[in-house]
């Protein structure tokens, strides 16, 4: 029953035109194939081994009307469909349902799981049981700075982390990875990341502190009507270089308080003319006893500011930049206190 990739990523939303123009224009995505069914139409876009399905149509209205533009499906083949399907079931989380020949299983929120047999290169297939048609002009080859999904960060309620991790852990095979706590001043969170035996699923799983203020946590909770991929985070090898780039071409990213690279320079192990490339670039920096994590999220491109992405750099490290969160709060709490 063991998940081995993320095989697709489909993403829900109103105006599929504006969609896709970012993903292409703004992010370097490559349109490949268009599919239109009838109640609902999708083009399949790729970038390295990361495949996104972006879809419109008035058969998805429900879930815009409760959850806003995001993620809805995240596609998974696992070496067993049936023990997958069936393991779900046991673990007790609802119905299993069908959808183009695959089982549909719960995941968090509205979001689901279509299930599919091993592929060699799941990214290099477009999800089955949908007419396909090749855009015209696409390319044999998805280059550009993204080379895969890091891993997928997913909000749920305060104090159920456990219940979630535990869930896909019986029903899926992953592991706890890493769980953390982080709070600052009166907002708090809690953290579990679980993954794949083939380590090639990852999903943070993060939720407020329901005894402090979860600050944003809470506020993408009721903004998404509940629990929801909160963050893509994108494999890039060289994240200056991708910021720029993405920022010349249209992408919003957030804006880092200069007062965090001062605090940076107190606990980052990169030199001085590194935190001056990474003040430039605006980028987050991290480290653990692995190597160094390089990171930064966009703003969210969506009315409901309920989806965001993440453009992160690994030169050896394992983590997910807790230590940047907390440097974040407390160089806002610090900007806070300096304005009066």
């Amino acid at each position: 029953m063991a998940v081995q990739d993320i095989s697709y990523v489909e993403l829900y939303v109103r105006d599929k035109i504006s969609a896709v123009d970012y993903f292409v224009t703004a992010m370097g995505f490559t349109r490949v194939a268009d599919s239109v069914e009838v109640d609902r139409s999708s083009v399949l876009l790729r970038q390295g081994q990361v495949q996104l399905v972006v879809t419109s149509g008035h058969g998805i209205w429900k879930f815009l009307d409760d959850h806003g533009d995001g993620i809805a499906d995240l596609g998974m083949t696992c070496d067993d469909v049936a023990r997958t399907r069936d393991a779900v079931v046991a673990a007790g989380a609802g119905p299993v349902s069908e959808a183009r020949g695959n089982p549909v299983v719960p995941g968090f929120g509205g979001v689901t799981h279509t299930l599919h047999p091993p592929m060699d290169d799941p990214a290099a297939v477009a999800p089955p049981g949908r007419n396909w048609v090749t855009s015209p002009g696409a390319s044999s080859t998805y280059e550009g700075r993204v080379r895969l999904l890091d891993h997928v960060a997913v909000c749920v309620e305060g104090g159920r982390l456990d219940e979630y991790a535990d869930y896909y852990h019986d029903a899926f095979g992953f592991s706890r990875y890493s769980s953390e706590y982080v709070a600052v001043g009166g907002q708090a969170m809690d953290s579990i990341v679980v993954r794949s035996a083939s380590e090639r699923v990852t999903f943070t799983l993060v939720a407020p502190d329901p005894a402090k203020d979860g600050g944003q946590l809470d506020a993408f909770l009721e903004r998404n009507g509940g629990p929801g991929v909160q963050h893509l985070a994108f494999l890039v090898e060289d994240i200056v270089a991708a910021v720029y780039e993405c920022r010349e071409r249209g992408v919003d990213f957030l804006t880092t308080p200069d007062s965090y690279y001062d605090l940076l320079a107190e606990r980052f192990d990169g030199g001085e003319a590194q935190i001056a490339d990474l003040r430039k670039a605006q980028v987050l920096a991290d480290h653990d006893e692995w190597g160094q994590l390089l990171q930064l999220f966009s703003r969210s491109p969506y009315e409901r500011n309920t989806l965001f992405y993440e453009l992160i750099q690994r030169l050896g490290s394992r983590g997910f930049g807790s230590a940047n969160i907390k440097a974040l709060y407390e160089a806002v709490q610090r900007d806070r206190l300096s304005a009066g």
